[in-house]
């Protein structure tokens, strides 16, 4: 009586492979290859909702571009906010993480409490706080019963509007940075941190040497979606503050791309800003991912 033969899974014949992977290639090739290269194409022409007729211009849309001085100031206010976006939810989150480090409901209903803000609407969160940080808002009336006579405008100021709506994006990312953290605090084992503690290692000097070297690929993390968060920041600026007060003191290059593309028409030319944010924030990741996990080598 013969054995029957035993069929090999995975099998080896690539066909197999090409059919599991061809649904996803097709979904990724129509929802973001496609639109990057139309996107592409249209930031070589004068394409405009507002004309009929659509020519060629090569590279003038990306000349024009850096000539502009709008555009730097909203490349500047970019990059402070994306500064902010990574700064501060990844010092809040890691210490937050550090706290809630513990076992009990009560630690449990806490990490709920801090992850709320993220499941939010960015466009309802904005809301809120613009409602507080209004001139007669919460925030200063709360300052005026403190006896302060004359409270910031947190939204009115030009010199206070950037850092505030920077303010708002960052608080909202604290609860993922708190999550991946205590993530990555679980996951390092207990038997090192007890051996340091009974080697005469204070809370500090654990922290330093080893739960900090090994979160460093949750820093990593962190990092780059934290950067990538920050320039892609649109929904604040615009429910907040709608690029003002004053004339693009809080423009971010998403909202420029989307008030020159689609509120003032000129598709080819907001074309041209999207392909430079899209460049701008492939670059500063995969720099970013270069040094990240280098240091992660070093640790």
């Amino acid at each position: 009586m013969h054995k029957q033969k035993r069929r090999r899974f995975p099998p080896r014949n690539p066909l197999y492979f090409l059919l599991f992977a061809l649904p996803g290639a097709v979904l990724y090739a129509a929802f973001v290859l496609w639109p990057l290269l139309v996107a592409l194409w249209s930031s070589l022409t004068n394409e405009n909702a507002y004309r009929t007729t659509t020519s060629f211009v090569w590279f003038d849309n990306y000349g024009r571009l850096f000539t502009d001085p709008a555009y730097v100031q909203t490349l500047r206010n970019t990059v402070v906010l994306a500064l902010i976006c990574i700064a501060v939810p990844n010092a809040l989150g890691l210490g937050i993480a550090v706290l809630l480090d513990r076992v009990g409901w009560v630690f449990n209903v806490l990490r709920a409490v801090f992850f709320i803000p993220v499941v939010l609407s960015s466009v309802v969160v904005a809301v809120i706080w613009q409602q507080m940080l209004k001139d007669d808002g919460l925030v200063n009336t709360s300052l005026r019963s403190f006896g302060v006579t004359d409270p910031p405008g947190w939204l009115s100021d030009p010199a206070l509007a950037l850092y505030s709506v920077g303010w708002i994006a960052a608080w909202q990312a604290v609860g993922t940075c708190v999550v991946l953290y205590l993530a990555g605090l679980q996951s390092i084992p207990k038997e090192l941190l007890e051996a340091a503690a009974i080697d005469g290692a204070g809370p500090v000097r654990r922290f330093r040497t080893i739960t900090w070297p090994l979160l460093a690929p949750s820093v990593t993390i962190m990092t780059v979606l934290s950067m990538i968060g920050g320039f892609k920041v649109y929904d604040q600026v615009k429910v907040m503050t709608n690029g003002g007060p004053g004339v693009g003191t809080t423009s971010t290059l998403a909202f420029d791309v989307v008030r020159t593309g689609i509120d003032a028409g000129a598709v080819g030319y907001g074309a041209a800003k999207a392909a430079v944010m899209f460049f701008i924030i492939a670059a500063i990741s995969l720099l970013s991912l270069r040094i990240m996990r280098g240091r992660e080598v070093d640790l």
